[in-house]
């Protein structure tokens, strides 16, 4: 049975679209994955890398804890890039279906403290590594992909979620 809830649908999709632009970074060269770009955050392996880092720090306020590290400064290769997503998407999903949305997050970086609802964060996760992806994507359109990944929501409820009509 195709599914109906929200959270469920952006958590799902997010993993599934996550995964399908690493399969297509992993036939690229270094150059190609630190070609410079004007958009994002100027390459696919640091677009990549602030994605992952964006969840896991997410991941941490969602869960509590103290935020670890920035990770925007490794060079990561697509298998390290592919693990770390396995991991911190894992958590971050762990966390938004074990914690009530309703529910509220605080933490603190660089001397400001801030609180959200946990709905509101786990919306800001699926939107923003929705964004970057489309970055990624136009990344790489420029550097010659001849068939970029599916990334959409609409996408994955047709390939992989299929609504079946008796």
């Amino acid at each position: 049975m195709a599914q109906s809830d929200p959270s469920e649908i952006l958590l799902i999709q997010h993993r599934w679209a996550n995964n399908l632009l690493l399969e297509a970074c992993e036939q690229l060269t270094d150059e190609q994955l630190d070609h410079e770009f004007e958009m994002g955050v100027g390459s696919l392996r640091k677009t990549l890398t602030h994605i992952a880092g964006a969840i896991r720090g997410w991941g941490d306020l969602l869960a509590g804890r103290e935020q670890r590290p920035r990770l925007e400064e490794q060079a990561l290769s697509i298998a390290q890039l592919r693990e770390l997503f396995e991991e911190v998407t894992t958590d971050f999903e762990n966390s938004a279906r074990t914690n009530p949305h309703d529910g509220i997050a605080t933490g603190s970086r660089g001397g400001n403290s801030y609180s959200f609802t946990r709905g509101g964060v786990l919306t800001h996760v699926m939107t923003h590594a929705m964004h970057h992806r489309a970055q990624c994507l136009n990344m790489l359109r420029h550097l010659g992909a001849q068939q970029l990944p599916p990334s959409s929501v609409m996408e994955w409820a047709l390939m992989e979620d299929p609504v079946e009509m008796d």
